[in-house]
């Protein structure tokens, strides 16, 4: 059928990560319809700058943009994340890992999680982490490639990158300007509505000029300039479950040798702390609940646990978990800071941006709009977002750090009726409950069940087809196997040298 109404131009209101993958991703993948696409940023305003993790899907959106894995880790001075570690969640001095990757190997239609659960419980001694290749890999600093026809499960793993946001932004900059969008920075004095149908008709720039467009993309950030304050979309506070509301982020110089493949998320008096090592230093932020301690405290804390000199000053930033109650209303759809905010405590900042974009190309309208393409769309967003949030919310509820005010509330939170099923059907029988538009799989729910020690009252009864003598010896080669492909690893610090070239760290001042 013949679209009568086409798209002819869109209008992305600021830059930064969402904006650049905006601009980035629908050139690309968009590039058969001949879009007029402007991006509006003002220089003279800064952006958050702070989403320098991603989660192994960020490597799909490289290659729908035809961004070479190399590349990225080159300009960007990017490392390799195989997961990420908590440090002190379950109790102060304890840690445990989040992999991308699988555990053990199924047999006769049963996880291998059930097979290990019976095991445990005729006291064999081996974690589950001897299982999963991604972890092994991490906790040693090495690097291989995921294969594309892997042996079986053992083999199954995958990897994110570490990356300067600013710098990635520059890059998706410069390919995005390249494939024909065009760049207008300046400071948006208001934007104009339509008399018709309310839609957003044009932003007009401080110095007078109207950028109009058919369809518009806001990526403005906390503001929500255009969904939020243009059209009205109110937003949907989730601080009853997430009541972290403040961060600070200061940079660090990184210390002498090779960054570890991984990110670290360390438990702190009101909230936790992330660790991003990149070649040429490392992120650092205090992610914290304003009842619980002060902003100066929280300063003081994150401060006194930097590993090197500081190299800026700290970025405090105030937030509200949640999310807006339509992502997509009229001809506005919103990406990033715009449409939401999750804290960062398992990366999914990039890939919510990412995620957005390709159900959105997905749905591609017309300048008509049809609400009911705009419906499906936010009827998505809403449950991944949710999703999201009883994942992060299990993190808190589980934490084993008895006596400290902050931590202490958090493990009395109600759950929420999807966390409530989940961990029901976990916890009668090691079962998994699938929903629709789940960011994390089995694989991430049972690291954070095994980190926290939260057991199923017994294993399922189909992992019976083995009695404990076979399966001490099935699961004895499958830590063998493990053992054996690490030797075909190589150091993380020689994988980056060998790919981008160069140092991997900057020298001591």
């Amino acid at each position: 059928m013949t679209n009568a109404q086409p798209i002819r131009s869109i209008v992305i209101v600021g830059g930064g990560t969402a904006g650049w993958m905006a601009a980035t991703y629908l050139a690309r993948r968009l590039a058969h319809l001949r879009l007029d696409i402007t991006v509006v940023e003002s220089s003279a305003i800064g952006t958050v700058g702070v989403g320098e993790a991603t989660v192994p899907a960020i490597r799909d959106f490289f290659a729908a943009v035809e961004l070479g894995e190399p590349d990225v880790l080159r300009e960007t001075e990017g490392t390799i994340k195989f997961g990420i570690r908590f440090d002190g969640w379950k109790a102060p001095g304890e840690r445990f890992f989040h992999p991308f990757g699988l555990y053990g190997v199924p047999a006769r239609g049963v996880p291998f999680h059930q097979y290990w659960l019976k095991m445990r419980a005729a006291g064999e001694t081996a974690p589950l982490s001897d299982y999963c290749l991604a972890t092994q890999l991490a906790e040693r600093g090495l690097f291989l490639p995921p294969s594309d026809r892997p042996a079986n499960d053992l083999g199954v793993f995958n990897f994110a990158v570490h990356f300067d946001a600013s710098k990635f932004a520059a890059l998706l900059r410069r390919l995005a300007t390249a494939n024909g969008v065009r760049h207008v920075d300046a400071r948006i004095a208001r934007v104009d509505l339509s008399a018709e149908n309310g839609a957003v008709a044009a932003v007009v720039l401080d110095d007078g000029r109207r950028i109009a467009g058919d369809l518009f993309v806001d990526c403005s950030g906390f503001r929500s300039l255009l969904l939020g304050d243009a059209l009205g979309v109110p937003y949907i506070d989730w601080r009853q479950w997430l009541p972290c509301d403040r961060a600070i982020a200061i940079p660090c110089r990184a210390c002498d040798g090779a960054p570890p493949p991984l990110t670290t998320a360390t438990a702190r008096e009101a909230g936790w702390q992330w660790h991003i090592p990149l070649r040429h230093r490392i992120g650092n932020g205090y992610v914290y609940c304003s009842d619980f301690t002060s902003d100066d405290a929280a300063e003081g804390v994150l401060t006194a646990s930097l590993e090197g000199e500081a190299l800026a000053a700290p970025n405090r930033l105030r937030f509200t978990a949640g999310h807006r109650a339509r992502f997509w209303e009229k001809n506005v759809v919103a990406l990033g800071l715009a449409s939401g905010f999750l804290e960062p405590l398992e990366s999914t900042s990039i890939t919510l941006i990412q995620s957005g974009l390709e159900r959105f190309v997905a749905l591609f309208p017309d300048r008509a709009c049809d609400a009911r393409l705009a419906a499906t769309y936010n009827r998505q967003s809403v449950l991944e977002f949710e999703r999201i949030r009883d994942f992060l919310l299990l993190h808190y509820r589980a934490n084993g750090r008895v006596g400290e005010p902050f931590w202490d509330h958090m493990r009395s939170v109600p759950p929420t009726e999807g966390l409530r099923i989940k961990l029901d059907a976990w916890r009668a029988g090691g079962e998994f409950v699938r929903n629709e538009w789940d960011t994390f799989q089995d694989p991430s729910w049972l690291s954070m069940y095994a980190g926290f020690e939260d057991w199923p009252a017994r294993h399922s009864v189909l992992a019976d087809q083995f009695d404990e003598a076979e399966l001490r010896e099935i699961l004895a080669r499958m830590r063998e196997a493990v053992a054996g492909t690490l030797r075909h690893a190589e150091p993380h610090a020689a994988f980056l040298a060998r790919v981008v070239g160069g140092r991997i760290s900057s020298p001591r001042a």
